[in-house]
């Protein structure tokens, strides 16, 4: 069979077109192959130790204690959090930031939020947090915020009263003692 210039130039480039194709699907087998050793030996070294609660009032390590609490808690939230922060009552601007994160929740918690979502709160000052979630949730409307998970990260002596706050809201309320 004869075939002619141009008929031989596109089969060469259809097996060449083949043969790349071929290559990049070994190329993405080995990279998947590495990926999946990797997660093996993560799962084998476990999970990574907790954060330490911060001794102090420093913000930075709160907050970073916070974000580990909040990862460690995500069982059933297929949303990113909302997280409300409060730095040390000692702070110069603490009360503009109190204002602003009563504010805050107020519009979130009003506004909706949908199931499968997580509210967390925490504070080195975990009483003025106290006092800052029953504030807000005064006005929340009984059983909005149903399939929500509502994490309070504070001591124990404010729990009750955070719970007893958010109760009606419908949330799953979740105590982390920092301690």
């Amino acid at each position: 069979m004869h075939f002619s210039g141009g008929t031989t130039m596109r089969l060469n480039m259809i097996k060449l077109s083949h043969i790349t194709r071929t290559a990049m699907l070994a190329l993405l087998a080995v990279f998947a192959l590495a990926a999946c050793k990797k997660e093996e030996k993560a799962a084998e070294a476990g999970p990574a130790a907790p954060v330490a609660v911060p001794t102090s009032g420093d913000a930075n390590a709160w907050q970073n204690y916070t974000v580990d609490v909040v990862k460690r808690n995500m069982d059933g939230v297929t949303y990113s959090p909302f997280v409300y922060f409060l730095p040390q009552e000692s702070e110069a601007d603490f009360q503009a930031q109190y204002d602003a994160q009563l504010d805050k929740v107020k519009t979130d918690t009003t506004r909706g939020i949908v199931e499968g979502n997580m509210l967390a709160f925490a504070s080195p000052s975990s009483g003025k947090m106290a006092d800052l979630v029953t504030a807000a949730f005064a006005e929340v409307e009984p059983d909005t915020l149903k399939g929500v998970k509502l994490v309070f990260i504070g001591q124990a002596a404010d729990s009750e009263r955070v719970k007893a706050a958010v109760a009606a809201s419908g949330v799953n309320y979740v105590f982390v003692e920092a301690k």
